[in-house]
């Protein structure tokens, strides 16, 4: 007959990791938290005026953090998916949601598609040296007029004597001021519909290959977002990574990781934000006690709490589908709905809890909500999800 001492208690303290990570990705968190919290997160005030520099990259391609689940034999570590995960997450105490965004760009948005469709000359060329930290990448698929509807891309290329002639133009592109190539979302067959893309590798100090404009945004001041224009731009075939005619099908893939490394880094920060706002209400006080022990701030935090684990939940159960072989189009998508959403949610109500300190930039609050905004709009719309969502749902 089981007793009161015998009872199994519940630990509220407790740290048990989830069951998809192990002791390596464990140690691999502390080496990512260390190196944010005390080689970047110095400067994150600087960097939201300056843009953070190269030397991020260059820092971290050394230390191993730019192909953690890449095969050693091009540079990376051979970790798992999860890794990824971990760096997604941990990233985020250098507090700057811009660095962190740009970081994502070039391990989990650019570098993956090289990796898997390349050619063993294009992955010792771009992707070895880009796992280096030597060459910084960004990806090329939103035009001003073809955002979410990748298949409303305009920017094309047509034969022309033995190469490929590249026309158009790209917008939103972060890393585009630094990159040193782009994998470039085309339109090769305007006749093809969606078997009418191609992938092309563009370095971009090519001839015709234009910088237009730093573009100006509310939040992940941190990051560069550049306007390109590509004017009559010669590559040969091989630049082309993939197949011609498949891109469409090859951006597609990139972009299930790309949505879910945002989700995962959408939990962690709304989790930072929660902390950093629970020890402010247990320390600042109002009509003679902590704003914390107020039983509608209670309920705000218990509600907040509620929706970061249940998004960690999905995050991490879709992750370890993904890393097991399947494809959850429909989970990911979920995902990446719902942790962007809730991420906002937190950081908002966070904002208010702090009351008129959580309008003043000292306390970092406003910012994790600036640079928390994008993710409801980028690797897209939180509207186009919420139809997709529902279609799968309801097949």
């Amino acid at each position: 007959m089981a007793t009161a001492e015998t009872v199994l208690k519940p630990d509220f303290e407790s740290k048990r990791r989830h069951f998809i990570f192990n002791d390596e990705h464990e140690q691999l968190r502390e080496s990512i938290r260390s190196f944010a919290q005390k080689e970047l997160a110095p400067h994150a005030e600087e960097w939201e005026e300056t843009t953070f520099p190269d030397w991020v990259f260059h820092r971290m391609g050394e230390l191993g953090f730019l192909g953690l689940s890449y095969p050693e034999e091009y540079g990376g570590q051979g970790g798992d998916y999860y890794a990824n995960i971990v760096l997604a997450e941990e990233i985020g105490h250098a507090n700057s949601g811009g660095l962190a965004m740009g970081v994502a760009v070039h391990t989990d948005m650019a570098t993956p598609p090289i990796y898997m469709f390349g050619t063993e000359e294009q992955k010792q060329r771009y992707l070895v040296p880009s796992i280096k930290g030597e060459l910084i990448s960004c990806l090329g698929i939103t035009e001003p007029d073809a955002g979410s509807d990748v298949a409303g891309i305009r920017t094309h290329g047509v034969r022309d004597n033995g190469e490929w002639v590249i026309n158009g133009s790209k917008t939103y592109i972060t890393n585009g001021h630094r990159a040193n190539y782009i994998v470039l979302v085309t339109k090769t067959d305007p006749d093809a519909g969606y078997d009418g893309f191609t992938l092309f590798l563009v370095d971009m100090d090519l001839p015709g290959v234009v910088r237009e404009k730093k573009l100006e945004k509310l939040g992940m001041h941190a990051s560069d977002t550049a306007l390109l224009a590509f004017n009559d731009v010669r590559v040969p075939d091989d630049a082309i990574l993939g197949e011609v005619g498949k891109g469409f099908y090859h951006i597609m893939w990139e972009l299930q990781g790309e949505r879910l490394i945002g989700a995962a880094g959408c939990v962690a920060g709304a989790q930072r934000a929660f902390d950093r706002t629970l020890q402010y209400a247990l320390e600042r006080k109002a009509f003679g006690r902590e704003i914390g022990h107020f039983q509608v701030i209670r309920h705000k935090f218990a509600d907040m709490a509620t929706k970061i684990e249940s998004a960690r939940q999905l995050v991490y159960s879709t992750a370890w589908r993904f890393q097991n072989g399947e494809y959850p189009v429909r989970e990911i998508s979920m995902a990446k709905l719902y942790a962007a959403r809730i991420a906002v949610e937190v950081a908002d109500e966070c904002i208010q809890i702090h009351g008129g300190a959580g309008y003043m930039k000292e306390y970092g609050i406003e910012r994790a909500w600036r640079d928390m905004r994008l993710n409801r709009i980028g690797a897209g719309t939180d509207v186009r999800f919420s139809t997709t969502s529902t279609r799968t749902t309801a097949r």
